[in-house]
Parts: C-alpha cells; sequence; structure tokens
C-alpha cells in the first residue's frame, strides 16, 4: 500500500485543523471525530455496570467496530449513533465534547493524559493489544508527537467540529418549531449551507486503515449489492478527495475504474485502469514481494484486464491486440495461470467461430491440471451454453453441470453456484420446459435468502440473480399472472435501480411483457411505441417485434421485407431460435394473404430446424401452424392427427395464450371435419367443438386477448345457430358485437389467423 505525500500537502490538511501523524511514523493522525470517539470509550469505561444495561452494552460494543475503521462523520450523527445504542451514555458524551471544547486547551491535554492510565493497574480497563486498546495507544502517540502550534491548531478544528454541531441542532430545532405553529419558513437552501458547513468541519484526508476499509466495503457492495453502495457520483467525489491526498493509491484508482464501469464511461475506466497499473509498477508494490517478476506480472495482467474492458464495450479489434499482448508477455515469463486466463478470453473473442469449442475443451483440461477450479467451472459452463444452442440432449448438459456444481461445493464457489443454476434456468425454458425452469429460478431465489439468514449478507444482487428473476417474471405474464409479474419487475427496479450495470435485464424484460399485452389487447399503436425500447436494448428482438406489429396491422409488405432481413441477419449469426421464429411469421404472412400452400416449405424448414435442436416448444407451435395449413388446404382429419401430436406439450408447458390458441385449432378442426357426419354424429361434434371454445375462451380471458375472445363468440354463435339453440347463439352473438364495436377490424377472414 503506498503512503500518503506527507510533504506535498501537509500545509492544505493543517488548514482543514486535521494533524497528519504519519509524518512521524504511524499511518493515523488525531481527528475532532476521533477525539469524539475517545470520549465515547472513555465514558464507557468509567460506566459502571448498573449504568449501562447488557443490551445496550452489547450494541455498543457492535457500534464501536465501524466507528474505528470507518471515515469520520459529523458530530450530530455521531450524537445519533450513540443514542440510539444507549441514551444516558450519549448525552454523558454530550456533556463532555462540550465541557472539552468551551472551556481551555488544558483541558483537552488533561483528557489526553487521563487517556493513559487505561493501561495501568494488575487489571487495566482496556487491552493494549484489543482492537480498542491497540487504537488508543495509536491516538496517545500521535497526539504526543504534536508540537504546540500543532495541538492549537488540533483544539481550534475541534471547537468549529463542535459548534457545526451545535447550529445544526438549533436549525433543526427551529425547523420543528415552524412546522408546528406555521409562523416562519427555512428555506432548504439555508438548511443545506448548515449541513455543508458541518460535512466540511470533519472532512480531511483518511488513514490508510480507513481508506482500505472504505475501498473494501464499497468494492464489495459493487459486486454483492450495488444499491447500497454509494452512487457513482458520490463514489467518485470521495476517491477523488482520496486520490488528492494519495495519488499513488493504486487500489483507489480500481476502484474508480470499477465505478467507471457502473455508467459505461469507457474513456473514464480505461484511464483509471491504466493508472492503477502503473501506480503498482512505480511503488513498487508487486517489486518488493516478487522481486523483478512483480513488475512483468503487472504488465501482462494490465493488458489481459484493457483485452477485458475493451471485450466488454464491444471494441473486439482492440481487445484482441491486447489479448495478443498478454500473451506474448505471459509466455516470455512462463506464467500459466495469466495464460489460461487469456485462453478463455480467446474463446470469448472467436466464440462465433466453427471450431471455438476446440479452445473451450482445451482451457477447461488446462485449467484443471492447473488447478484453477474457477476457471474449469466457467469453462463448463460456457461449454454446456454453447453445447445447448448447438442441440444437444438436455439430460447430457444436466451431466455436465452436474460436475460443474461438484466443484463449486468442494471449492466453496458460491457465486458459481448461482450463475449455473441460472443457467440452468435458461436451458429448461430454451427446450421449452416451464416448469422446470420455473423450478430452478424458484431454488435460486430460496438458495439466495437462505445464504443471507446464515451469512448476514443483506442480498446477492448478481446478474444471475437477475436472469432468475426476469425468467420468473415472464414466466408469470406467459401463464396470465400479470400481478405476480409485476410485483417481479417492482423487486427488480427496488434491487437493480437504472444507473445499475444489470438494470438493461429487466428493462427489455418489462418492454417485451408490455408489448404481449399491448398486442393481445389488440393496442398496436401502444405496442408500436413499444418497439423503439426493446430495439435500443436487442436490436435483433425489436426488428422483429416491429415485424409482428406490422404483420397485425395488415401492412404485408412491410413486414415481410424486415423479416426476409432479420431472417439473413439470424441465419449468419446461427441464432436458431430467432431464425424458427421469424419462418413461422413469414408462413402467417403467406396465410393471411390466402397463400397456404407456399407456406408449408417454411413450416416444414421450421420444424426439421427445432427438431435438430430438440427445441420441443418450438416445434409444437411449428406443428400446430402445419395443421392450421392443413386445414385452410381442405384436410381437416391430418390437421387433427398432427394437433394430437403437438397439444400434448402445449398444454403441459406452454403458455396460456399458446393454448388457447390449441383449443380454438382444434375447435375449426372438428367443425371442418363435421361436415360430412350424419346428423347425429354431426351434433355430437358440434357439441364437442363448443366445449373446446368454452375452454379457448377461458384461456385468452386471462391473457386479456379480446381480439380472439371475438372471434370464440363469432364462432360459438354459428354452432349454436346451427344446433339450434336460440338463447345461447343470442348471447355469444351480443358478446361478439359488444367486442366488435370496441376493437377494430382489419377486413380478414377468421378462418385465416389462430
Amino acid at each position: 500500500m503506498a503512503s500518503v505525500h506527507e510533504g506535498l500537502y501537509y500545509s492544505s490538511m493543517m488548514n482543514q485543523g486535521v494533524v497528519h501523524a504519519s509524518v512521524f511514523g504511524i499511518k493515523d493522525w488525531v481527528t475532532p471525530y476521533k477525539i469524539g470517539v475517545l470520549v465515547l470509550l472513555s465514558e464507557m469505561s468509567h460506566a459502571g455496570e448498573d449504568a449501562i444495561s447488557l443490551l445496550e452494552r452489547r450494541r455498543l460494543n457492535q457500534l464501536l467496530l465501524p466507528l474505528l475503521q470507518g471515515p469520520d462523520i459529523t458530530l450530530s450523527k455521531l450524537y445519533k449513533l450513540i443514542e440510539d445504542c444507549c441514551p444516558q451514555l450519549a448525552n454523558s458524551v454530550q456533556i463532555r465534547i462540550k465541557l472539552m471544547a468551551e472551556g481551555e486547551l488544558k483541558d483537552m491535554e488533561q483528557f489526553f493524559d487521563d487517556l493513559s492510565d487505561s493501561f495501568s493497574g494488575t487489571e487495566p480497563e482496556v487491552h493494549k493489544t484489543s482492537v480498542v486498546g491497540l487504537f488508543l495507544r495509536h491516538m496517545i502517540l500521535a497526539y504526543s508527537k504534536l508540537s504546540f502550534s500543532q495541538v492549537y491548531k488540533l483544539y481550534t478544528a475541534l471547537q468549529q467540529y463542535f459548534h457545526s454541531a451545535e447550529r445544526k441542532a438549533v436549525e433543526d430545532t427551529d425547523m420543528e418549531l415552524t412546522r408546528e405553529d406555521g409562523e416562519r419558513k427555512m428555506e432548504k437552501e439555508d438548511l443545506d449551507v448548515s449541513v455543508r458547513e458541518e460535512e466540511e468541519a470533519c472532512s480531511g484526508p483518511l488513514s490508510q486503515k480507513q481508506a482500505e476499509f472504505f475501498l473494501s466495503q464499497q468494492a464489495s457492495l459493487l459486486k454483492n449489492d450495488e444499491t447500497k453502495a454509494l452512487t457513482p457520483a458520490s463514489l467518485q467525489k470521495e476517491l477523488n478527495n482520496l486520490l488528492k491526498f494519495n495519488p499513488d493509491f493504486a487500489e483507489a484508482h480500481y476502484l474508480s475504474y470499477l465505478n467507471n464501469l457502473r455508467v459505461q464511461d469507457v474513456f473514464s475506466s480505461t484511464h483509471s485502469l491504466l493508472h492503477y497499473f502503473d501506480r503498482l509498477i512505480l511503488t513498487g508494490a508487486e517489486g518488493k514481494s516478487n522481486g523483478e517478476e512483480g513488475y512483468g506480472r503487472s504488465l501482462r495482467y494490465a493488458a489481459l484486464n484493457l483485452a477485458a474492458l475493451h471485450c466488454r464495450f464491444g471494441h473486439y479489434q482492440q481487445a484482441e491486440l491486447a489479448l495478443q499482448e498478454a500473451i506474448r508477455i505471459a509466455q516470455e515469463s512462463n506464467d500459466h495461470v495469466c495464460l489460461q486466463h487469456c485462453l478463455s478470453w480467446l474463446y470469448v473473442l472467436g466464440q462465433k467461430r466453427a471450431d471455438s469449442y476446440v479452445l473451450l475443451e482445451h482451457s477447461v483440461k488446462k485449467a484443471v491440471h492447473f488447478g484453477l477450479p474457477y476457471l474449469a467451472s466457467l469453462g463448463i459452463q460456457s461449454l454446456v451454453q454453447q453445447r445447448a444452442f448447438a442441440g444437444k440432449t438436455a439430460n447430457k448438459l444436466m451431466d455436465a453441470l452436474k460436475a460443474s456444481d461438484l466443484l463449486h461445493w468442494k471449492h466453496s464457489l458460491s457465486e458459481l453456484i448461482d450463475i449455473s443454476i441460472a443457467q440452468k434456468t435458461a436451458i429448461w425454458r430454451l427446450y421449452g420446459r416451464s416448469t422446470m425452469a420455473l423450478q430452478q429460478a424458484q431454488m435460486l431465489l430460496s438458495m439466495n435468502s437462505l445464504e443471507s439468514v446464515n451469512s448476514g449478507v443483506q442480498q446477492n444482487n448478481t446478474e444471475s440473480f437477475a436472469v432468475a428473476l426476469c425468467h420468473l417474471a415472464e414466466l408469470h405474464a406467459e401463464q396470465g399472472c400479470f400481478a405476480a409479474a409485476a410485483e417481479v419487475l417492482k423487486h427488480l427496479k427496488e434491487r437493480f435501480p437504472p444507473n445499475t450495470q444489470h438494470a438493461q435485464l429487466w428493462m427489455l424484460c418489462e418492454q417485451k411483457i408490455q408489448f404481449d399485452r399491448a398486442m393481445n389487447d389488440g393496442k398496436y399503436h401502444l405496442a408500436d411505441s413499444l418497439v423503439t425500447g426493446i430495439t435500443a436494448l436487442n436490436s435483433m428482438e425489436g426488428v422483429y417485434r416491429k415485424a409482428v406489429v406490422l404483420q397485425a396491422q395488415n401492412q404485408m409488405s412491410e413486414a415481410h421485407k424486415l423479416l426476409q432481413k432479420l431472417l439473413s441477419h439470424c441465419e449468419k449469426l446461427k441464432n436458431t431460435e430467432m431464425v424458427i421464429s421469424v419462418l413461422l411469421s413469414v408462413a402467417g404472412l403467406y396465410w393471411r394473404s390466402s397463400s397456404p400452400t407456399i407456406a408449408m416449405p417454411l413450416l416444414l424448414h421450421a420444424l426439421a430446424l427445432s427438431k435438430e435442436y430438440r427445441l420441443q416448444y418450438l416445434a409444437s407451435e411449428t406443428v400446430l401452424n402445419l395443421a392450421f395449413a392443413q386445414l385452410l388446404l381442405g384436410i381437416p382429419e391430418q390437421a387433427l392427427t398432427l394437433l394430437h401430436m403437438a397439444i400434448e406439450p402445449i398444454l403441459a408447458d406452454g403458455a396460456i395464450l399458446d393454448k388457447g390458441r390449441a383449443m380454438l385449432l382444434v375447435a375449426k378442426c372438428q367443425v371442418a371435419s363435421a361436415g360430412s357426419y350424419e346428423p347425429v354424429k354431426k351434433a355430437e361434434a358440434l357439441e364437442a367443438a363448443i366445449e373446446n371454445l368454452n375452454e379457448a375462451k377461458n384461456y385468452f380471458a386471462k391473457v386479456d386477448s379480446k381480439e380472439r375472445i371475438r372471434d370464440v363468440c363469432y364462432l360459438q354463435a354459428r354452432l349454436y345457430h346451427a344446433l339450434g339453440k336460440t338463447q345461447e347463439r343470442n348471447r355469444c352473438a351480443m358478446l361478439f358485437r359488444q367486442l366488435h364495436q370496441e376493437l377494430p377490424s382489419h377486413a380478414v377472414p377468421l378462418i385465416n389467423h389462430i
């Protein structure tokens, strides 16, 4: 750790009433805030057992460590913290500080002289090697090394520290009186000025221990719970203040790098990262411990981190150049660990290539050989993801994930356990198993809640947790539970505010859910307005949704052009899932244009892809579309046979809307097949079709799909009319008329869409 530049910044610290004791060989100094903490320790030691209850003493002991390690705070905040633990002791501390600040300089001298008595006697009040004892000894030694002028400046700073708190207390009292009486108002600016004065009274450079505690605390919060960390602007202000007094503090530069990553500031993050490694080399932090090898280690890891940074921002060419430099230096130094990290990043940069899996398999074997469980597990996770997109069976993927889970539990890699469960959730959704996906997402939530109870961590706000919650929201929305999905999204917004790095996940999820609801409700203008937001977060998804809106608005030529461009783009990227979805949409355009024969080859191609890549749910949806095409071609019996193959997975794991579409199509096929039946058998077939239509209407009602409910009411009215049931026919006809007047009509025959 680099030391503070005493000679350069000594005068500015003295002007702020801060005496820098590091000049005299110890890495701590006396401040007015620390005098307040010393008064608290003195009052605690002199208070009898009857004066402070056991519960209050326990609270005070828990408060001491953050007071000793944390940065200086205002006197009013210190009073408030002590008062929450023990009101009687807070009053004693306040009186003692007041007497010292309003008295004379000799009162402060006497106070420090009395502190030394805490270690005297056969049974001292404080043990010398305890945390409190070390703090007291540091403060006594720092104070004893001060010259008279420095002692006077410290006493002046203590008086300013006290009077600032007094002014704040008076203004707070005045504010309460004005609220009650309504005689006068205090402007917000006046209150802000008083707060700023009090903050300035306790501002100053942090000691080395305070700085280390502050940096480790903020780094931990940025990783696990970003909402509890300081805001990007506030944290950068604190870091700038810290670097002003110690520009060679390497760890502060690295935290600045992490902070700039939060706001996607590529220039500042690169600047801070380079400064971090520059300071490591200039201060000799690694050279002292590792000899000359330390300098080379800093250089190669600097290049590796720079490659990771460029990769994160999508600068793949610059990332590859930095990675080549890291590999060259690591090979010269024979650093196998660094080379393994480079190999992993080589896969990330070249994962679109056909032979990328060879790099990945080699990386996993080497990581296991060199005893790097974290890299080995990440490699297995990436390999499973690649094999999932390549259409491997689920049982083989789960076996591979089980092997990685053994590594996680063996080496206590809790972060990778979360990633593994989130990946299982995504794989089950990819394969169309919504029940299994829901189970995995809930498992991750329960594991995090158990972890928070056991380890005292409030919550683990990692990317895997955000992914699992987004899957949970989408799964609830698919089943028509929009209130539950809204609650999940609300929780996501609280855990991942808009300025956090994982907020884009729930933003995209929320936009997609709102888009689907608008489409179901027939509000195409609202859905069209949401396309812009979706495109900003995911361009491919946005183009697809735009084509869906154009298709619903009967703008067939524009929709066809968009879908054709998207299809060629997805085929280049080998995004099979989107390719199948686009093929189904293009097929829908053809039969809405009364050309079902042209749609058949597209549907068969989509079915072949979904079978090859084992996308069961997309395969079922493709079969559903094939059955509808056969219905349009006048062969409803074959359509019914196909439906019996596809309807089971749809009813088991499908979305509510797809279940309704399937039941509606079954009813249409039953009606079309009943034309050649005998009268008795025909009546039975129509009755069965009406029951299926009722079930479809219930499904559509759950997702508020009024347009499809209108179609069901129309068909039911026609069937009741054929059966001679006038009352039921009139009821359905009335519902149809109400919905038809409410919804716009695009002059598309009811039989031409599902």
